[in-house]
Order: C-alpha cells, then sequence, then structure tokens
C-alpha cells in the first residue's frame, strides 16, 4: 500500500515539473513573438494561442493531482521555429483551417512564401515512435499516408489565389527512415534543408546586441511534396517562353564607367549579379528556368517596383542629406510649404537607416527585373520630376535591370479588382510572382490587402523615398481633376492621373497625393 502511494505521489510530481516547464515555455515563447518581426495577423494568432495555452497550464498546476495531459507548446515552438526561417515570408496565415466549400475545410499550419513560392506547411512536433504510415483499424487516428493525401487534395482543390505550388511537411522530432522512404516512394518527397536553431536579434545600449535563441531542434526532418507536377513543368515551359524573348538588348556594365562618381548606388550594384557578366548562368536562366529546380528561383531574381526605383536613385538616398539639414530651416519651409515635415522625416529616415545599406543585404547576389509598365512610369516620373542628377543615376541603374513583358501570375490576377487591389498593383506584384521573384516595395497597402484575402506574397519592404529634382525641387498638392494652384507651382504637362498614382504610393496622404516638380 505504502509503495503505489509511493509511485502515485513521484508520477504527480513529475506531472507538476512538466507543467511548470511547459510555463515557462510559454513565458519565453511569448516574448519572442513579442520582438518578432512577423506582421500583426500571424503574431496576434499565434499570441492568442499561446495565451491560451498558458491559462490551460495554470488550471492544471492549481489541480491537487495532475491529470494525464498532452500540451500544446511543442508545436507551437515548431511554428514560430518555422516563421523565423529567412526564406519564410509573406506569411498569410498561422494555424487557421482553409474553407474549400462550405461544408469542407482543411487545417493549415503555415500559409506563406517558400524562396518565391506559394506553399503550406504542416507541422508536427508529435514523438516520431507515433507516427504511423497506414491507418489501424479500430484506430480513429488517419495514418500519415491518408492524412498527405488529404492536405494534396485540398490543395489541388483549393481556390486558385491560396493553390500552394507545394506542401511542406515539418517534423520536429524526425520520423523513422521507413517512413521517409514511403513519402518519396508514393508523394515524391523531396528533403529541404533548415537550420536547426532560429535566434533575433535585439539592440541594446552602447553597442551591445543580445541574441535571442529559440528552441533547438536538431532532429527535425523537412520534406516538400509537389501538389501537381504537369503544372510545374508547364509554368517552367511559359516562363522560358517569355525569357527568350527578352535574352537580347542587355548593355554591357563596363561600358558604364562614366557612372563611377555615382559612389552610393555603385555599391549597391556592385553587390547584384549583373546580366551581361554572367551570361552563361542568364542563357541557362532564360532558356530553361528553374528546370533543375524550381524552388531556387527566389535566390536568382529580385523585382523592383516603382517605389523601389524612386528609392534607389532619389537625392535623399545619394548624400544629400546633409546639405539639406545644412539649410536653414526658414528656406526649406518657403521651398517646401506644409510639406516641409513629410521631406525632413524622410531626411531623418535616411540618415538613422541608409536604404542602399538596407536594401544591399537582401539583394546582393540577385538578378534585378522589372516590368514593362514599370519601366514606362518610371521613366515618365523621372522626365518630370527628376533632377539631373536623380536621372543620370536611373539610367545607370535602369542598365542594370531586365525589363520583362507584364505576365502577371494567375493568382494575383484572379484577386477581386478593388480599390485596395487595383489592377496596376496585380500587374506589377503578379509579374514578380510569376517568375518566382520577391518584389521590393514600399507599398504596403497593397501587400496588407492581399494578406487579408489569406494569400502568401513574397515581398521586401523599404522606406519610402521622394525624388527631390533640381535645387531640391518644390513640391506641389495635387487634388484631382486639378492642381490647387494657391502658393503651388503649376505643371502644364500632359499626364495621366491614374498611373502616376501608382507612381506616388509611397506618398500618398489620404485623398491628396504630393508630386515633386522641378
Amino acid at each position: 500500500m505504502e509503495k503505489r502511494e509511493s509511485t502515485s505521489t513521484s508520477t504527480s510530481t513529475i506531472a507538476s515539473l512538466a507543467v511548470e516547464d511547459a510555463k515557462r515555455r510559454c513565458v519565453s515563447l511569448i516574448q519572442r513573438l513579442t520582438t518578432s518581426k512577423l506582421s500583426l495577423s500571424p503574431r496576434t494568432t499565434l499570441s492568442r494561442l499561446i495565451h491560451s495555452e498558458l491559462t490551460f497550464l495554470h488550471r492544471l498546476s492549481s489541480a491537487t493531482s495532475p491529470p494525464s495531459f498532452s500540451l500544446n507548446i511543442g508545436h507551437l515552438e515548431a511554428v514560430l521555429h518555422v516563421l523565423q526561417q529567412p526564406f519564410v515570408t509573406g506569411v498569410s496565415r498561422v494555424c487557421k483551417p482553409i474553407k474549400l466549400s462550405h461544408s469542407c475545410s482543411i487545417y493549415i499550419d503555415i500559409v506563406c512564401s517558400l524562396k518565391g513560392n506559394p506553399v503550406w506547411f504542416i507541422v508536427s512536433d508529435r514523438n516520431s515512435r507515433y507516427i504511423s504510415w497506414d491507418t489501424c483499424s479500430g484506430n480513429k487516428n488517419k495514418g500519415l499516408k491518408d492524412k498527405v493525401q488529404q492536405v494534396l487534395d485540398a490543395a489541388r482543390h483549393s481556390p486558385v489565389t491560396l493553390r500552394p505550388s507545394s506542401v511542406v511537411l515539418f517534423f520536429s522530432n524526425a520520423v523513422d527512415d521507413d517512413i521517409y522512404q514511403n513519402l518519396k516512394i508514393h508523394f515524391g518527397a523531396i528533403h529541404l534543408e533548415m537550420e536547426p536553431f532560429s535566434y533575433q536579434e535585439l539592440e541594446l545600449e552602447d553597442n551591445w546586441t543580445n541574441l535571442e535563441l529559440g528552441r533547438f531542434f536538431p532532429d527535425a526532418c523537412v520534406v516538400e511534396i509537389k501538389v501537381d507536377k504537369d503544372l510545374c513543368r508547364e509554368m517552367e515551359e511559359s516562363i522560358s517562353d517569355s525569357a527568350n524573348a527578352r535574352i537580347d538588348g542587355l548593355i554591357c556594365c563596363k561600358k558604364l564607367d562614366d557612372y563611377s562618381d555615382l559612389t552610393s548606388l555603385c555599391l549597391l550594384v556592385l553587390g547584384m549579379k549583373c546580366w551581361c557578366c554572367s551570361l552563361d548562368d542568364n542563357i541557362e536562366l532564360e532558356v530553361s528556368l528553374l528546370k533543375q529546380s524550381w524552388r531556387d528561383a527566389e535566390s536568382k531574381l529580385v523585382n523592383f517596383d516603382t517605389t523601389a526605383m524612386v528609392a534607389i536613385v532619389s537625392g535623399i538616398s545619394n548624400g544629400r542629406t546633409d546639405k539639406l539639414l545644412a539649410t536653414p530651416e526658414s528656406e526649406l519651409r518657403g521651398r517646401f510649404k506644409g510639406n516641409y515635415d513629410f521631406v525632413i522625416a524622410q531626411v531623418d529616415s535616411e540618415k538613422k537607416n541608409p536604404i542602399h545599406s538596407e536594401l544591399s543585404t537582401v539583394i546582393s547576389g540577385k538578378q534585378g527585373i522589372i516590368s514593362e509598365s514599370v519601366r514606362l512610369e518610371f521613366l515618365e516620373l523621372i522626365s518630370m520630376c527628376g533632377g539631373p542628377n536623380e536621372k543620370r543615376r536611373a539610367d545607370y541603374f535602369l542598365n542594370f535591370l531586365k525589363a520583362v513583358p507584364d505576365c502577371p501570375s494567375t493568382r494575383l490576377m484572379s484577386l477581386p479588382t478593388t480599390r485596395k487591389l487595383a489592377l496596376k498593383n496585380k500587374v506589377v506584384f503578379g509579374t514578380g510572382d510569376y517568375w518566382s521573384a520577391p518584389t521590393v516595395t514600399a507599398n504596403m497597402a497593397f501587400v496588407r490587402a492581399v494578406s487579408q484575402t489569406g494569400m502568401s506574397l513574397s515581398v521586401i519592404e523599404h522606406r519610402p523615398r521622394a525624388l527631390i529634382g533640381s535645387h531640391y525641387a518644390h513640391l506641389v498638392q495635387l487634388k484631382f481633376p486639378k492642381l490647387n494652384a494657391d502658393r503651388h507651382i503649376y505643371l502644364k504637362i500632359k499626364w495621366n492621373p491614374s498611373s502616376l498614382l501608382l507612381l506616388l504610393h509611397c506618398i500618398k496622404q489620404g485623398s491628396s497625393i504630393l508630386i515633386l516638380a522641378r
């Protein structure tokens, strides 16, 4: 009798310790989530789930003898680990079901972009001993084979806006070799490399940096399964045909020595992979893009929208900040009128975080593309509003980019056209999505609108910058259909108001549009 009581006490103690450890992990996860760079929607969902788990654990710890229980904290840790991988971008859904019809839905842990391609993540924190391949008779839990088949069927029949190119399975505690082999044989699964740990950098005082480490996943097994191999082949051939039509017309960068004085911009471009200097790679990319590995496209290409092009060549981003700040405030207010604060805010932002330095870390080693519509609109804006130096920088930067035809992806064009989801933006971002290239942009209003539909979109955010023209330019405020001529400069130019709006997303303020003119 005493021995049985002792065993019961020991079991209760172990359960209590497990509960306290799980509570500690919840608190740690909440702290990491607070400082993470996740967007608001997935961060809110994860926070709600973690707090719910913590509440459950508090109820368990208050019980005199905790009953047998299972914990979800390990699964949540694994989800956050995946989200913090550098190649996981455009997260639109976390731990939510996707509705396929009025009576059918499928639970997906993460809807995101993986190296530029839309994917679904299924995350498992189960002990590998309890993962079976086939469904056992009399067992209500499905085997892994049936579960994977169910997810793939759902992916193939999901709305085109949410349809992934592949499904990724993340097993935080590995899987037995026979199950791994079955995944390869039955579903064509391929192994994916993923760092076993994740961390966040927190800036402290006196230039110190605190590294906040997450849970370590040394035994994790990650595999990717293509949803529709025939569709992948069709898209590769389509991309190849489009690319072959644009292979000529490149300008050799060795002919650009006259631009050597553009120091900051030259350093940014120096880190990129030039189309002319990597002609062999270029031909391989053009003729048979992603033939060997479609997933690697994001590591090769980067797409620029108009806000990015403007920011890169702007005088504010190219060494004019000190001169602006050295100018008497009264003179600046006289030039910029009510837009003085707007200009100074961008100058201060550039002083603290130079945009060329920020972008160089994410576009280094990539080849740049722009859609034909962006190229035309950017040239129009530069000709109207750019100063001589900004025009030289624009000419220089355009020589390093390849203009591709407007070829938006089917999933972007399947979104309804609304005020927030304008057709012109769907074309620009959709072209980047078609080429599996992240789009560099300051147009986060459109990105948020896409995310609210549940679609993942691969983007690289930058802070907005404006053209300052010659002699800093004058800022004029436009209210369509007429210019506000009261104490502003009137521009007698031919223009298309709808196209101009696209160019100036980075400086949109309510119903008024700020436009920079000489």
